[in-house]
């Protein structure tokens, strides 16, 4: 096994579990986990810590809005307040807005089925991009990070590496393009490599133990 592959199983080993699933979402291509996702994306859109964004998404499906129907019959100060159990308070206000209206749009558009975009645009990351970024919340960050957990289910997304994925890749020595990550790992887990990779971008995982876990292995 080359030096990358050592690398690349060691992210794997040490980081086990994606943004999506921290968030409790079961993915599936299926509505509810779909847009459930959608809400986390919204979520980590906002500058800041993705574990709050985490704690706040796993506080809005503890109060059972796992649905855009649900999301939407929630009061907008019931949003507030599971936000603001989440910590998620410099947005609190805003976010609790754009996920109603996020909500009417899903159900009026998709008719609450997100796979009805990924039917749209036939798999094509550049549109699903631009479908996606119709959603108040998500811009261009929002789209890679749903299109980034969304690959695990979606399979003609692959292999789908934002910038950030290839940030922490550069971190760790690792070509920064998708198909050469690709090449490291099996095709069903590129889905919780990019996820890994962006955890060491944004300093939530070591570059450097994960080198040292490499070489001792």
């Amino acid at each position: 096994m080359g030096d990358e592959h050592r690398v690349a199983r060691a992210l794997l080993d040490r980081q086990a579990r994606t943004y999506a699933e921290e968030a409790g979402i079961d993915l599936i291509d299926r509505p509810g986990p779909l847009y459930q996702l959608l809400v986390l994306a919204t979520l980590l859109s906002a500058r800041i810590r993705a574990q709050v964004a985490v704690a706040a998404a796993r506080e809005l499906f503890a109060a059972g809005w796992r649905t855009p129907q649900a999301m939407e019959a929630a009061s907008w100060q019931e949003r507030v307040d599971a936000l603001g159990r989440g910590h998620y308070r410099r947005y609190d206000e805003r976010t609790a807005t754009m996920l109603g209206t996020g909500a009417r749009l899903c159900l009026d558009r998709w008719h609450g089925d997100l796979r009805r975009l990924h039917r749209e645009a036939d798999g094509e990351a550049s549109r699903l991009r631009r479908l996606l970024t119709e959603f108040p919340g998500i811009g261009p960050t929002g789209a890679d990070i749903f299109l980034r957990e969304a690959q695990a289910v979606w399979p003609d997304v692959r292999p789908y590496a934002d910038r950030r994925t290839l940030a922490g890749a550069r971190r760790l020595g690792l070509p920064a393009d998708p198909r050469g990550l690709a090449g490291l790992v099996g095709e069903a887990e590129f889905g919780r490599f990019a996820s890994a990779l962006v955890r060491v971008a944004l300093g939530e995982e070591s570059a450097g133990e994960v080198s040292r876990t490499a070489t001792v292995g």
